[in-house]
């Protein structure tokens, strides 16, 4: 009896083994959309009130584990039953990051001189306020949802070879990584300016030239800020159309063969632009036939 406790309690020990040393496999794999993963989160959670940040912040966090909730059990279920649609969905996925991207830029260009809307901050409609910030943590928790099916099929496809339950479990860690490191991060980087006053409070209670450098590295925090906030704008957008553009070059071997005489993220990002183009402009052209439709409709009556 006691040897028989002792064999399940090895075989524990080597299933935790080959998940903690699979999930750093999986880690390295995974990190490079990790990182666009936090830039484009950490852009997503920008734009609010100060003290609506942290809030706006735990909602799309609580959205993100709920479409890990979702996307896990599908995709152990999608690897093993109809892995087929595995490809249609993260093209899918690029289509929509692209399109983001693109639309995003688009808005900025257009709107450059005029029409822009005010901060968070400028706002004194309440509804008007709470409005879009609902808006935002919508479009974040589906942005979350395309960029951890992406994750998540990079991380299946690291233990795919492997048992089910070590696939569970790596693909689980790096989930969680995903959302709890990532969302962690994004808070550190909202609230800056939080750490900056408190090391210029901190530096009134020492002397000399302790004093003067901690309160200079609070300075540098609160002053840094809005350069932070608009450079994640930037590479948010960026990293949208890598990943979305990535989705599209490596899961096209047409599209992989073409570009590969250039770098691999030059590649993405012209795919995800190209891609992203197409599809604004489709959108914008849907309107309008629509209007003339109804106009056309009109005159005939």
């Amino acid at each position: 009896m006691t040897g028989g406790l002792f064999a399940v309690l090895d075989d524990i020990a080597m299933l935790l083994d080959d998940a903690a040393v699979m999930s750093k496999v999986a880690a390295k794999k995974t990190a490079g959309i990790l990182g666009d993963d936090l830039a484009v989160n950490a852009e997503k959670a920008t734009g609010f009130r100060a003290s609506r940040e942290l809030p706006v912040l735990w909602a799309i966090t609580k959205g993100s584990f709920v479409n890990k909730v979702v996307i896990l059990p599908l995709a152990f279920l999608l690897s093993a039953y109809a892995p087929w649609t595995i490809i249609p969905i993260l093209l899918f996925g690029g289509a929509y990051l692209s399109y983001e991207g693109v639309e995003k830029i688009y808005h900025v260009l257009a709107h450059r001189d005029s029409h822009e809307k005010p901060a968070a901050e400028e706002i004194s409609d309440e509804k008007e306020l709470l409005r879009r910030e609902k808006g935002k943590i919508k479009s974040a928790i589906r942005t979350d949802f395309i960029l951890s099916i992406e994750i998540v099929m990079i991380a299946l496809g690291t233990v795919i070879e492997s048992s089910l339950m070590l696939q569970i479990m790596v693909v689980s860690i790096i989930a969680l990584l995903a959302t709890v490191g990532v969302y962690g991060l994004v808070a550190v980087v909202v609230r800056m300016d939080d750490a900056g006053f408190f090391l210029i409070d901190w530096a009134g209670t020492m002397q000399g030239v302790m004093s003067k450098t901690v309160a200079g590295l609070g300075s540098l925090l609160v002053a840094s800020l809005p350069w932070v906030i608009r450079s994640l704008g930037i590479v948010g957008t960026i990293a949208m159309l890598l990943v979305g553009g990535g989705m599209f070059t490596h899961n096209i071997p047409y599209v992989h063969h073409a570009l590969e005489f250039m770098p691999s993220s030059l590649a993405n990002l012209i795919v995800g632009f190209v891609v992203g183009a197409v599809l604004v402009a489709a959108m914008m052209l849907v309107p309008k036939k629509a209007k003339k439709k109804s106009e056309k409709d009109g005159s005939m009556h």
